[in-house]
């Protein structure tokens, strides 16, 4: 459970002012569809994510317990550090996805824009410390939609509420916990 939970928080904290959730708010205002939008997130966040969580599973059996506390915690540090940056939108992923229909724009531009983003890092790096791939899945997954299915139905008005600069530290101490909690041997009963 708490993979699951963390996972979900890290990520939905890391989403908000993220160029994905910036992306959601361009496909709700260009398709006006919310609901085919809302299914090529979870489409395309599942199959990354998965991937993600594979991937971080593998780097567990690779790498020796002691090596794998302090790469996890100075790749959650790394991420509390570029969780500060502000992303942007590609224009050419935005042109792209239009040719595709409503649901294959959003699951092609939300898979390609989460490829190598702070959100899918995150997930190889909790799918690592975690033993649980399906539930760290689950809860990026979760995550994903928590910050961006709001998005779709309630776009600019949603985002211009929010202090995005807190948003933003909010998810990079959480980020800086997970890594002192890494470095310090925290948690290292869920390593195998």
């Amino acid at each position: 459970m708490e993979a699951l939970l963390v996972s979900t928080g890290v990520v939905a904290l890391a989403e908000i002012g993220d160029k994905t959730q910036l992306l959601a708010l361009l496909l709700a205002a260009r398709f006006r569809k919310p609901w085919p939008i809302v299914a090529g997130i979870l489409a395309a966040t599942l199959l990354n994510h998965a991937l993600a969580g594979l991937l971080g599973a593998w780097i567990t059996s690779w790498l020796s317990p002691g090596v794998l506390r302090w790469v996890l915690g100075v790749s959650f540090l790394a991420m509390a550090a570029w969780t500060l940056i502000p992303d942007k939108i590609e224009d050419d992923e935005a042109q792209f996805a239009s040719r595709l229909g409503v649901f294959g724009a959003t699951f092609v531009s939300f898979f390609l824009a989460e490829m190598g983003d702070k959100t899918q890092i995150a997930t190889v790096a909790m799918a690592a410390q975690y033993a649980q791939v399906q539930a760290v899945v689950a809860g990026t997954t979760l995550g994903m939609l928590i910050a961006n299915v709001p998005v779709v139905f309630v776009g600019d008005r949603l985002a211009q509420r929010i202090p995005m600069q807190w948003v933003h530290r909010a998810a990079a101490a959480l980020f800086a916990l997970l890594g002192v909690a890494a470095l310090m041997g925290l948690g290292q009963t869920l390593l195998p």
